[in-house]
């Protein structure tokens, strides 16, 4: 009786299983019978095996690489459980919840090695898997190095969310001069509950999410919903171009630049944002630079500030000492500097001067005069101008979307 490695409770889902095109493989006498493996979008990958030999089988081991960015070639090995014997029929199932899932879309590469009792070895070769969201019947529209995959709207849809995707690309080149280096898939879902059906445990406000390591972005965009769902590409998009460019093994990006370039990609700010900016600014209460540097607030109120202060603190160095150095800020970073040895080289102040000069130039633009208190209006007036927003936006109603 075999003994498998995973006992798998297999709950009523669409799965697809995949043979894999491998050819009785043998070596005097041990011989790779079958190979196939189950996809079940997004919970598992089930592999398995069958083999036979004139001894006992002793050794099974399962070989599996994902495909995405890495600084070495990572390959993890799976030691299968069972009881020697001369037939084998083994599964062992990689469970997404271990590793946090994977975005439709994704390749892992696979091959078995068996070993019998005499010595004898055996290695198949290694295939490919496709690990795909089969629940949908995609269409795909290529432009570049962006590809679309939608299954809800018509044609004009998916053309008008690539238009702003490269408008995006397009603005994030002019004003940084980064460039997307890899190609991207993008997967627009029909609306959130469709995407976080998609996900291993979403959180039940999340909208979209940039897997920046594999080079995709999955987001929920209804067909009447294309204002949010333009500014959410671009903003994803904008987080998987900076990240190509500047990935490296040593450090990573001070949040508020990351999240800064990525609002500043969507385009001008919006009131949602610009209403906590005004008053932080009024009350003295804006977050210190070096805490924008860390992940933000899980809380509403602090993270739309974050945000907020991010993108103006990116509009400024934009505005204020141009293209150029931004570009440069960007490529130091790539080479694994820390925060602020990069922002001197380039800026020749650190995270504290950045903040001091900032501030000073935003505050400048609402302090009182002749003794008299600046209105509420005026400040969002003023703060407005600091950002980049029209006056008519920075005015109009608030509303919250999905960060």
């Amino acid at each position: 009786m075999i003994k498998k490695a995973t006992i798998l409770a297999l709950a009523v889902c669409l799965f697809l299983t995949i043979l894999s095109p491998v050819p009785i493989q043998a070596q005097d006498g041990l011989t790779i019978l079958d190979s196939s493996v189950q996809v079940e979008f997004p919970s598992r990958l089930s592999f398995n095996v069958s083999a036979r030999s004139e001894v006992d089988i002793t050794d099974i081991r399962l070989h599996y690489a994902v495909d995405r960015a890495s600084f070495a070639q990572v390959t993890s090995e799976v030691y299968i459980e069972f009881v020697a014997t001369t037939t084998v029929d083994v599964s062992w199932a990689l469970e997404m919840v271990k590793i946090g899932g994977l975005p439709p879309g994704s390749s892992v590469d696979y091959w078995w090695t068996v070993e019998d009792a005499k010595g004898n070895k055996v290695k198949t070769s290694a295939i490919r898997v496709q690990f795909d969201d089969i629940r949908y019947a995609w269409h795909r529209l290529t432009e570049g190095k962006i590809t679309l995959h939608w299954y809800e709207g018509e044609k004009p849809f998916a053309q008008e969310i690539m238009a702003i995707a490269q408008q995006a690309l397009e603005r994030l080149n002019v004003d940084t001069g980064a460039n997307l280096e890899k190609p991207v898939k993008i997967y627009i879902y029909a609306d959130a509950q469709d995407l976080q059906g998609a996900m291993i445990y979403p959180q039940e406000w999340t909208g979209g999410v940039a897997f920046t390591r594999h080079g995709t972005i999955a987001i929920g965009i209804a067909p009447d919903n294309l204002y949010w769902g333009k500014r959410a590409i671009a903003h994803e998009l904008a987080h998987l171009v900076i990240h190509q460019m500047t990935f490296n093994p040593y450090s990573d990006l001070p949040n508020w630049l990351d999240e800064g370039l990525a609002m500043y990609a969507e385009g001008m700010l919006g009131p949602e944002f610009t209403t906590h900016l005004d008053r932080a600014i009024a009350e003295n209460s804006l977050i210190s630079v070096r805490s924008l540097s860390s992940p933000f607030s899980a809380y509403t109120e602090e993270s739309l500030l974050a945000y907020a202060q991010s993108y103006s603190l990116v509009k400024f160095l934009i505005t204020n000492y141009g293209q150029g150095k931004m570009l440069e800020l960007l490529n130091t970073f790539s080479q694994g500097s820390s925060y602020d040895a990069a922002l001197e080289k380039v800026y020749d102040f650190d995270t504290e001067g950045l903040d001091t000069l900032w501030r000073d130039y935003i505050t400048a633009l609402v302090q009182p005069t002749n003794g008299r208190e600046t209105h509420p209006v005026l400040i969002g007036t003023l703060a407005a101008l600091a950002t980049g927003l029209p006056l008519a936006s920075a005015l109009a109603p608030e509303s919250w979307a999905w960060r």
